[in-house]
């Protein structure tokens, strides 16, 4: 079962002029891992509580599998949740709790049962029943809420920013058991709202971006890290250098040089924004030099990050771990080749 968003508008207290989601339109094919990307009040919770039935649309409409849903209740909508906090009964066991949305659709007691041992089972925590949620670990936790998503077995499941109450190492283990459990369950269709461009990046088919209650992009992370739209895309999904350059009819210009660049469709003379990824630019000569002073240098285990500035920019550089790293105040010159770099629509602002 898939969903889609037919021009679904969300206003604060039902005021048009403070919109919360504006005018989105977006399909999640059946099947599909969509998440939504963007920053603290960007719309993408908004979104995924409108499919919920948590909030009800000043305009357009929500479908799940071709039905209309947007005037029925979250109870008829046949949907699984998981929330950032678990949301778990503290005094109820681990079992107590997968079963609880099965109870409340009067589900058979023997297969209540069933259906727990295998959602239990599929994530995980088949040992840990018994047990009450202050026995468990926070990613224990967060395994008891998608086991009770999936009792139900839902056509949809819907995730909110699930994994952020965990620290680095658990929400990589808990990124890779949500990936096996979409290979697991092809036909579950998930709606994944954050704010974390690794989670987006590492588990969803494709990733809607989104800012100010609009829909910015949608494409597959592949489309959107290597040829973003617009500079916000491009800086919200992977990290990019972006710096105001001039078209020419060979390339383009910046900080006195002539780079060499893809200007298929820019008209010369016209100002664009170039944006290459910083593990695409290296140090030392090279096509495309660009000279500047070192303003800072991160190591960062296998890698040092380069922060050097060219003509009043920052411009960034992830190269392997130097053993001997130029100091602060150095000049520095570096290179990236002409197919790393994409040339986007002039911005408002540049770093």
């Amino acid at each position: 079962m898939g969903i889609r968003f037919d021009s679904v508008t969300v206003a604060y207290d039902g005021n048009v002029d403070n919109l919360a989601l504006e005018s989105l339109d977006l399909t999640v094919e059946p099947g599909e891992v969509m998440a939504l990307l963007g920053p603290s009040g960007s719309g993408k919770t908004t979104a995924l509580r409108a499919v919920a039935g948590f909030v009800r649309p000043v305009s357009g409409r929500v479908f799940l599998g071709g039905r209309d849903v947007t005037d029925l209740p979250p109870y008829r909508r046949g949907i699984g949740m998981v929330v950032q906090s678990y949301a778990l009964f503290p005094h109820m066991r681990v079992d107590e709790n997968v079963a609880f949305g099965l109870k409340a659709q009067k589900t058979p007691k023997s297969e209540i049962r069933q259906r727990v041992a295998e959602a239990l089972e599929m994530t995980g925590m088949a040992a840990y029943a018994r047990r009450h949620p202050r026995e468990l670990s926070g990613g224990q936790q967060q395994r008891v809420a998608i086991a009770r998503a999936l009792a139900i077995r839902p056509d949809v499941l819907l995730l909110d920013e699930p994994l952020s109450a965990l620290d680095a190492q658990l929400r990589s283990g808990m990124l890779a058991e949500l990936a096996r459990l979409h290979r697991e369950l092809p036909d579950l269709s998930m709606l994944y709202v954050t704010h974390d461009q690794v989670e987006a990046l590492t588990l969803a088919d494709r990733i809607a971006v989104m800012d100010k209650a609009r829909l910015r992009a949608c494409g597959t992370p592949k489309e959107l890290y290597r040829a973003p739209t617009d500079e916000f895309t491009a800086s919200f999904v992977g990290g990019a250098n972006l710096v105001p350059v001039i078209v020419g009819a060979q390339g383009v210009a910046f900080a006195g040089a002539e780079l060499e660049v893809d200007t298929a469709g820019a008209a010369a003379g016209a100002r664009a924004t170039l944006c290459v990824r910083p593990h695409l630019v290296g140090l030392g000569e090279g096509p495309n030099q660009l000279v500047g002073a070192l303003r800072e240098i991160q190591w960062r285990g296998a890698t040092h990050r380069l922060y050097v500035e060219v003509d009043g920019h920052s411009v960034m550089a992830d190269v392997r771990e130097l053993k001997d790293p130029p100091r602060h105040g150095e000049s520095v010159t570096l290179h990236f080749a002409p197919e790393n770099a994409v040339l986007l629509p002039a911005g408002v602002s540049h770093g």
